[in-house]
């Protein structure tokens, strides 16, 4: 097409009979056209959104003028400088530019061929006054050149982009129709002012303006609407046009529809209530500039609102997964926060169309529930799948009512027994939250408490299960019965640097002492976070709460973190101690444990005991604290209690036998 518009724009120029026309052409007038259409291509009305950079060319009324009273060659040879001035002065390519000049050119041509058959007047003709009947004419070729040029630029994005021209032309129609109609009126005006002189014509000044004003202040309301004022990404409502536009397209060429990609930070409440929310702002936007640089060219990235971001993509689940990989990979850089470096984590929900939804709001649905699926299972990508989507329904109900029953202290604390080996005296209790729903029944804890971790819930869950039995302890201590607490924190407690006060004060309101408390952490969460983890483990011993390894030998580098932290308890678990007689490699294992921990310094305690000769096997191999249902299952406050009065009692009549 380059090529074409050259030629037309040569045509114009050669056969333009410059003898007749310089001689009669209105010098000033002519010169104030010529100078408002270059400064009205190289400032243009912003049309719609920033940031697909729509734009409209104020030069067009000027334009228009100029086929009237300047003639084809003037109005051609203005409209193309006024085009390269633009394109220099944006720095476009020169394929960009070529294309700009070529379709400006004949769409000029257009116009003024229109202008001619109407108004009776020589294509090639020369300057010439317009009467007030010539106005409908010149008004009606303006609409010429605006359709030319608007067919010529939507049938280029329809190629680049693979949108429908239908498709493209509307979206375009929406935006330009008003803003083109008003600057049309305004060109021909000027065509009939012209002969009054530039005077005239400088009062033609203020509505466009005017029209500057508006279509800016129309502009900035638009984007404002459609824009995250954060992250400047777009935001739900645009998510939603982004993917009709997706499914229109689809059906105008007969292809799959859109993907969508889900993202959600894990643990960005605890970057929030730590750091603060303009740290969080700051890391949001980091996160939004890395997902933009690293999303492909026909993707668009969104912010849904807090820490979730979406990003539409054509393809179909292949592409998309393989986007989602790379857009996690750009992940792996730390963010900079003032000294601290944050490593950002996120898990991802996919969904593709027309496999799992022929609707933008189905499809977002189940790329929801596919993410959903993937901070549950704590997969990094999770694909929807319809086996998810009954699951996520019955987890989803489960968490609300979770959730009330922690506002209404509908849980119960059972305490399993924590038995010395060597004297068979109750000396701790491990604390164990059960939950009996009012129509599921008893709901293990492995299937809510991470419904609690993953929604934010294991904060307010942890902090009814340190209440309730920190003010058990404190009864058993008023009755003489000095106990160790063990309690179960998370991986999301570790990244918490306001556990260790919550602890304090929750030991304070009950009058218990730190020291008989015991925090169990798994090697899990202590490495997913190991700095912070470092700085919350020690805040807590330093104010006398002891720390133990629950589950130890399952989980990675331990005897590295035995090293750098500073713990009190090793709990070995129950998948090494339940087969030391019928398996000499666990065997082994943990007696080279309890031989480890001991020379450390550290209290042993050895899960899943089911029977006496496990309970001496483990007492033979030195001072152990034993746990499992043959030393105890879990009981209530008043079956514990009860147990504990019952070895006070059985201790008192022995001391009394010996005397």
């Amino acid at each position: 097409m380059g090529l074409s518009g050259l030629a037309v724009i040569a045509a114009a120029v050669v056969f333009t009979p410059w003898s007749q026309v310089l001689p009669e052409l209105l010098l000033w007038p002519t010169l104030f056209l010529v100078v408002a259409a270059v400064a009205g291509e190289v400032k243009p009305l912003l049309i719609g959104s920033r940031a697909q950079e729509r734009t409209l060319s104020t030069s067009a009324p000027f334009v228009l003028a100029l086929i009237a009273v300047g003639g084809l060659g003037i109005a051609v040879v203005v409209q193309a400088v006024a085009s390269v001035v633009d394109d220099l002065h944006q720095r476009r390519a020169w394929t960009k530019s070529l294309f700009n000049t070529a379709q400006y050119a004949l769409s000029v041509v257009a116009g003024r061929a229109i202008y001619s058959w109407l108004a009776g007047v020589p294509i090639f003709g020369g300057p010439s006054t317009v009467s007030p009947g010539q106005i409908v004419p010149l008004v009606i070729a303006g609409a010429c050149m605006f359709l030319v040029n608007w067919i010529l630029v939507a049938g280029v994005i329809s190629l680049s982009t693979g949108q429908s021209l239908q498709l493209v032309l509307r979206d375009d129609l929406r935006d330009l129709l008003v803003s083109n109609v008003v600057l049309l009126c305004v060109g021909g005006i000027a065509a009939i002012v012209a002969d009054d002189g530039v005077g005239a014509l400088a009062l033609l000044g203020a509505p466009v303006i005017a029209a500057h004003l508006f279509v800016s202040a129309s502009a900035r309301h638009a984007y404002d609407a459609t824009h995250d004022s954060l992250t400047g990404l777009g935001n739900r409502g645009q998510l939603h046009r982004e993917l009709e536009r997706g499914f229109e397209a689809a059906d105008d060429t007969d292809t799959a529809g859109p993907s969508l990609v889900l993202f959600d930070l894990d643990h960005f409440k605890d970057i929030n209530d730590t750091l603060g929310h303009p740290v969080g702002d700051q890391i949001l936007r980091h996160v939004a500039g890395q997902l933009v640089a690293a999303a492909p060219d026909n993707a668009s990235v969104h912010r849904l609102g807090g820490d979730e971001f979406a990003v539409v993509v054509r393809g179909g689940l292949l592409e998309a997964r393989q986007m989602a990989r790379e857009l996690l990979a750009s992940f792996d850089n730390a963010v900079p926060v003032g000294e601290l470096e944050l490593l950002v984590r996120a898990s991802v929900g996919v969904a593709v169309a027309p496999e799992h939804g022929e609707d933008g709001e189905t499809l977002m649905k189940n790329a929801d529930i596919a993410l959903y699926h993937a901070k549950l299972e704590r997969d990094r990508i999770s694909t929807y799948s319809p086996d998810l989507d009954v699951n996520t329904v019955e987890r989803l109900q489960l968490l609300a009512d979770l959730r009330t029953a922690i506002d209404k202290r509908e849980l119960h604390v059972a305490y399993q027994p924590q038995v010395d080996l060597m004297d068979h005296r109750t000396v701790g209790v491990e604390v164990l939250v059960r939950w009996y729903h009012p129509r599921r029944g008893l709901v293990a804890p492995d299937e809510f408490v991470p419904l609690a971790e993953n929604s934010g819930l294991i904060f307010p869950l942890t902090a009814f299960v340190l209440d309730t039995a920190l003010g058990q302890l404190a009864s058993w201590r008023a009755l003489g019965y000095k106990l160790r607490l063990a309690v179960n924190l998370s991986a999301r407690h570790l990244s918490d640097l306001g556990l260790p006060d919550q602890v304090a004060q929750a030991a304070k309101l009950h009058g218990v002492p730190l020291n008989s408390l015991v925090l169990e952490v798994t090697e899990t969460g202590i490495l997913s976070d190991p700095a912070r983890a470092d700085v919350v483990i020690r805040a807590l011993r330093a104010m006398g709460v002891e720390i133990s390894i629950d589950d130890y030998g399952t989980g990675n580098a331990s005897l590295s973190y035995l090293k750098r932290l500073e713990i009190d308890e090793l709990k070995i678990d129950r998948s090494f101690v339940c087969d030391i007689r019928s398996d000499d490699h666990d065997l082994i294992i943990v007696r080279s444990t309890i031989e480890l921990a001991l020379a450390l310094g550290l209290r042993v305690v050895a899960e899943g005991i089911e029977d006496e000769p496990t309970a001496t096997t483990l007492r033979a191999m030195g001072r152990v604290i034993g746990q499992g249902y043959h030393l105890g299952e879990p009981n209530s406050a008043e079956q514990m209690e009860a147990r504990l009065r019952g070895e006070a009692q059985t201790a008192a009549a022995a001391r009394q036998a010996a005397r």
